[in-house]
């Protein structure tokens, strides 16, 4: 009776923390194929930012590829996913403030008028390819400067991700 307590609470512990490591090693390989709907809204480079996305190339509109934007401790990035409702394939590289906490994509659009044409529509997407949480981690730290790249930076450091070197 005496060694039952801290048995059970050993073993208490221990069921505790496996399932959050196997749940983050895991992460990438279980969203891919994943089938979500989500809430997406739009922007244009003449908002802030420009034409250039986080990660200093050009936003892209057409072609194999389309230019989004997500909290990165959400979805990374890096993430590729099909909007099934036109069956465009788009890649996170972007972030914004209003993203964060949010779970909603922005997609990237040429021109004002697209942009209000698209509003805010819940979309449902497939997961193509998980994005990295080690490099939105490290191209994020140096910028928590701003408020909601700290939001972005803690939360990362919160499911555990370390920086890709």
């Amino acid at each position: 009776m005496r060694y039952s307590l801290p048995l059970i609470l050993a073993l208490g512990l221990v069921g505790c923390a496996t399932p959050k490591r196997q749940a983050h090693n895991s992460h990438a390989g279980n969203h891919v194929g994943e089938k979500l709907t989500v809430r997406t809204t739009a922007y244009t480079q003449s908002e802030t930012g420009g034409v250039k996305n986080a990660v200093d190339g050009r936003l892209h509109f057409g072609g194999d590829e389309y230019s989004a934007a997500s909290d990165w401790s959400w979805l990374p990035l890096g993430t590729r996913f099909k909007l099934l409702s036109t069956g465009h394939a788009y890649v996170i590289e972007d972030y914004g403030a209003a993203l964060v906490g949010r779970q909603t994509i922005d997609l990237f659009f040429p021109s004002r008028q697209s942009v209000r044409g698209w509003g805010v529509r819940h979309e449902q997407i497939e997961i193509l390819e998980w994005g990295s949480e080690a490099m939105s981690l490290k191209l994020l730290a140096p910028r928590c400067k701003n408020g909601h790249v700290a939001v972005m930076v803690a939360q990362l450091r919160k499911q555990g991700v370390v920086p890709q070197s």
